[in-house]
């Protein structure tokens, strides 16, 4: 083994970036290399062990992206299937690996996976190193921070973290000057299965759910793109004394604006994200925000549900969910799948499912009505079945964030126990969100001939407008699956004997108990709280 140059790989999981990733520094960093830049399809990494065609096809992009700016710099991105401690040691053997990079996943259902190649990896004498970018905070340093345990609160959080200081700032893009990358020897491409072109989501069994009319694309380079487009809303918003205006102004049928898929997958570093805001405010107003706004609450609550799940390997449960309430939800498979179909006869529920399935995104305030019609709104049934569905169909799926979002629409977690006087109403809901239909009629075309009046609750057009609109109520579009004010009331009766039987026995939930956090919650936009707390 040669002593005076280092053959380090850089292992991609999340972080799927060049910029502000520390990893990638380290991995080039000299004397001399011999530089590896990896991504291992292990039916695990980067959240593929669920995961649908959307969503795998914009992991794919993004790994296309990374190839093509990896190509212009001499080098290429190496795409293996197989498992990563056998694929190290190989490398090991065949290339005197000296080194492995990788960003942190904080996750524990990343712990076996990881622990196993450090493992490997110290019996070979190859050093791990493993930085912190995916997050603005160590988690595990939050934790330590609050005495070694999570903070049951937002609030909680909040005041930890700030005893941490500011999260770090981005460091610089890589400089690839002195760096020689590797090519695999040919007895690696022949024993490990080695793709020569990005591979298409088809070649892991994924078939397309169908044409959706909005296209995401992954990868930096359109991440990145969609930053610019972004800092300017922003920008314009806060010279006009608006704050957070993707929130306060929804947009369903907007243009692809999100950036949750490219934080999800690291093809935008949330630092960059969160110091640009601030660094754009600052310029702007000379000073913090306002009293009681943070210009990037959704970032936090990221942060928090990432510490919160960190040390807890059934946060994506209900049962043995140390800090999930064990609900008595129903089992209605004929209603679950109505609910994911979008058949529900709800309108607004079927345009955000079939939204969901056919494009792999959907608006945070479509997500929280879905979600509390299938859990404490109307069906009852229990969150992790509707928090299984989004995570394999979302672009953005994201274990800890998702599960975090379900738990909380849900009244199972993080807040006192909610009673239903504050669910979402499926038809007012949508009618405020959207007055005059044009989402519902874009994604449920069978209801595009009904009078505006009758499109949020179609059982009520009398049966001749129904033929004159091309649509019979029970055969071109399905009877609502309940009536609402009956199942309402129903839950509300639920939630009032779990409430009370919380009261007997206190509960070391969380409980976020003002409304400025509630109005922090990543589904939930501002200007829809008291429209929330009156439906």
């Amino acid at each position: 083994m040669n002593g005076q140059t280092h053959t380090s790989v850089l292992w991609f999981r999340h972080g799927l970036r060049l910029h502000d990733n520390p990893a990638l520094l380290e991995a080039i960093k000299g004397p001399p290399n011999l530089f590896f830049p990896i991504f291992i399809f292990d039916g695990e990494s980067a959240g593929t062990k669920l995961i649908g065609f959307n969503r795998m096809r914009f992991l794919l992009e993004s790994l296309g992206d990374l190839d093509r700016q990896l190509r212009s710099v001499g080098g290429r991105l190496w795409l293996l299937r197989g498992n990563p401690s056998t694929i190290l040691q190989r490398l090991w053997e065949e290339v005197a690996l000296t080194r492995v990079c990788y960003e942190r996943d904080c996750e524990p259902i990343w712990r076996a996976r990881d622990a196993a190649v450090r493992a490997t990896c110290a019996e070979r004498g190859v050093r791990c190193v493993e930085c912190v970018s995916h997050t603005l905070w160590d988690p595990r340093a939050v934790l330590r921070a609050n005495g070694g345990t999570p903070p049951l609160t937002y609030q909680m959080f909040m005041h930890t973290a700030a005893t941490l200081g500011e999260p770090p700032r981005p460091v610089d893009d890589p400089d690839w000057t002195g760096v020689t990358f590797g090519k695999l020897p040919p007895v690696l491409m022949k024993e490990f299965q080695v793709f020569d072109d990005i591979p298409k989501p088809e070649d892991f069994g994924l078939s397309s759910p169908g044409y959706g009319l909005v296209r995401w694309v992954g990868g930096e380079t359109r991440a990145l793109q969609h930053l610019k487009e972004r800092l300017l809303q922003e920008e314009n918003a806060f010279r006009s004394g608006v704050i957070l205006p993707n929130q306060s102004r929804p947009d369903l049928l907007g243009p692809p604006t999100s950036q949750s898929a490219a934080l999800r997958y690291g093809c935008l570093s949330v630092r960059r994200f969160f110091w640009n805001l601030h660094d754009i405010f600052n310029a702007v107003h000379q000073g913090r925000p306002p009293a009681g706004h943070n210009i990037t609450g959704q970032l936090l609550w990221r942060e928090f549900f990432y510490t919160m799940c960190v040390e807890n390997e059934f946060y994506g449960e209900m049962a043995r969910n140390p800090i999930c309430l064990d609900i008595p939800w129903v089992e209605d498979p004929v209603a679950l799948a109505r609910w994911k179909k979008g058949e529900t006869g709800f309108p607004f529920v079927d345009a955000a499912m079939r939204q969901l399935v056919k494009e792999g995104w959907v608006h945070h305030v479509a997500r929280n009505a879905v979600a509390c019609f299938l859990t404490r709104g109307d069906l009852w049934i229990n969150w992790e079945e509707g928090a299984t569905f989004f995570l394999e169909n979302l672009i953005d799926g994201d274990w800890a964030i998702n599960a975090g979002n379900w738990m909380w629409v849900s009244s199972s977690a993080f807040e006192q126990l909610l009673d239903c006087s504050k669910c979402l109403c499926p038809v007012n809901y949508g009618r405020r969100l959207d007055p005059w239909g044009e989402y519902i009629k874009r994604y449920l075309p069978e209801l595009r001939n009904l009078p505006v009046e009758y499109l949020y609750e179609p059982w009520k057009a009398p049966l001749d407008v129904q033929k004159d609109a091309n649509c019979i109520i029970g055969q071109h579009y399905p009877e609502r699956i309940v009536d609402h004010q009956q199942a309402s009331s129903r839950n509300r009766h639920y939630m009032q004997k779990i409430r009370e039987s919380l009261m007997e026995q206190p509960s070391a939930h969380c409980c976020p108990s003002n409304e400025e956090e509630t109005r922090q919650f990543m589904w939930l936009p501002e200007e829809c709280v008291s429209h929330v707390l009156k439906n």
